[in-house]
């Protein structure tokens, strides 16, 4: 049997990695590598691309330890039954990989999860022995993110902490039900617990670095970039409004950096409880649109899905843009005299624009073309919603038919050459 190399190992856990979306940096301090003579940053552009909350691109080297696991989770293709080439990287194949890559400049930070091995603490302590010899050893500054298994021991998911400048626990599925359905080894309640451990932890560390603010003393640091968790999307009939709800507890309840959709993929010999095929790309876009707006846009969620047909988004058009279609009495909006809240409403303004917006009217009343400055290309979709000095939409809010100037319309088929013959 012919003897697994490195670079066949990275390409087995790779791709297995590619179903786990929670990988980000958004959040996360930058270490001061310079002062403290390391290596690595947690800023830049340039793998996995991931994109933080500012726009800001970042790369990161996004692997499983490895694809073996005891557990046989029916939506899973890394489940124990399942038919796939299996490989596992040790501890320090994983630190020289992340050194490599991000000395030639192609990463900057590592994204490390794994299925269990052995049980859940070996499988830990393996992950965190990896993410202690990067920062103690190889004096790493660069950005890592652990996903953390619920049912390890709370004294490594805390040693994790002290490392990685993320911690993720998956609830995997949007309801408890469906997860002991078909992941039936995985206990929801277990899950939850580790998350809201995982909170305090963090809650303390914060509390410890204000304190120590006020008498300079060096505070400790656990997991400065929060906790996140991932959902898979379509393995179930979950429809999007659950998905949301769920969402929301977890934000309220675990404070939670971010929740990551995942839409299910089929897998080859899967169960017969399983959908045969993915859903479409764009519902999990609309949740991420949906998210955002409950985070950052002051909506909430039985706004966002109220009159959705069997509480599902609308898969044509963004659900801002939809709630302003079904609410036309709030519009259209004055530019120049809008509190922040209801220009956060309006279709095609973002949270910048808005704040340029704001920024602009103590100096001059806003024209339509002001606003098309700020909000660039979103003008189009913002001009039957708002007022300017030298702009009234009139009576096209009201048009009845005005969702359709925003529903993409069907390309034409290409022109086919006739034969001949």
């Amino acid at each position: 049997m012919a003897k697994t190399t490195l670079i066949d190992k990275l390409a087995i856990l790779s791709d297995a990695a590619k179903y786990d979306a929670s990988c980000a940096s958004s959040g996360s301090e930058k270490r001061n590598a310079v002062k403290a003579k390391g290596i690595g940053s947690t800023e830049g552009s340039g793998i996995c691309h991931a994109y933080a909350p500012d726009g800001r691109c970042i790369s990161l080297l996004k692997l499983l330890l490895t694809n073996f696991c005891i557990y046989d989770c029916l939506y899973c293709v890394n489940r124990s039954s399942s038919n796939v080439a299996r490989a596992r990287f040790t501890a320090e194949e994983v630190v020289q990989l992340t050194m490599s890559f991000y000395r030639r400049n192609y990463i900057e930070g590592l994204f490390l999860s794994s299925g269990i091995i052995r049980s859940s603490d070996y499988t830990m302590e393996e992950m965190v022995r990896v993410a202690k010899l990067l920062r103690t050893r190889e004096n790493f500054h660069g950005y890592i993110h652990l996903k953390t298994i619920p049912e390890a021991s709370p004294a490594l998911i805390e040693e994790a902490g002290l490392y990685a400048d993320r911690l993720s626990i998956n609830i995997e599925l949007p309801t408890d039900v469906t997860l002991e359905s078909l992941a039936p080894e995985k206990k929801p309640r277990d899950i939850r617990q580790a998350m809201g451990r995982l909170r305090m932890k963090i809650d303390d560390a914060k509390g410890e670095a204000a304190d120590a603010g006020k008498s300079r003393a060096k505070p400790r640091r656990f997991a400065p970039a929060g906790q996140s968790t991932q959902m898979i999307i379509g393995a179930d009939g979950t429809d999007d409004d659950q998905i949301l709800g769920r969402s929301e507890n977890l934000y309220g309840n675990y404070q939670l950096r971010r929740v990551y959709y995942s839409a299910f993929s089929p897998i080859p010999d899967s169960s017969s409880r399983l959908p045969l095929v993915k859903p479409p790309m764009m519902r999990e876009h609309r949740l991420y649109q949906a998210d955002w707006l409950m985070r950052f846009y002051g909506f909430n969620r039985e706004e966002i899905v109220s009159g959705g047909e069997g509480g599902m988004l609308d898969l044509d058009i963004d659900p801002k843009l939809a709630w302003a279609l079904k609410n036309r009495h709030l519009f259209p909006v004055d530019v120049n005299r809008a509190d922040r809240e209801m220009l956060l409403r309006v279709p095609g303004f973002g949270t910048r624009t808005v704040e340029r917006i704001l920024s602009s009217r103590p100096h001059r009343r806003l024209r339509l073309d002001d606003v098309a400055k700020l909000c660039r290309s979103a003008i189009a979709k913002a001009r039957p919603f708002v007022v300017a000095a030298d702009w009234s939409p009139g009576g096209a809010t009201d048009r009845t038919d005005l969702r359709l100037d925003f529903v993409p319309r069907p390309k034409a088929p290409a022109p086919q050459q006739l034969s001949l013959f």
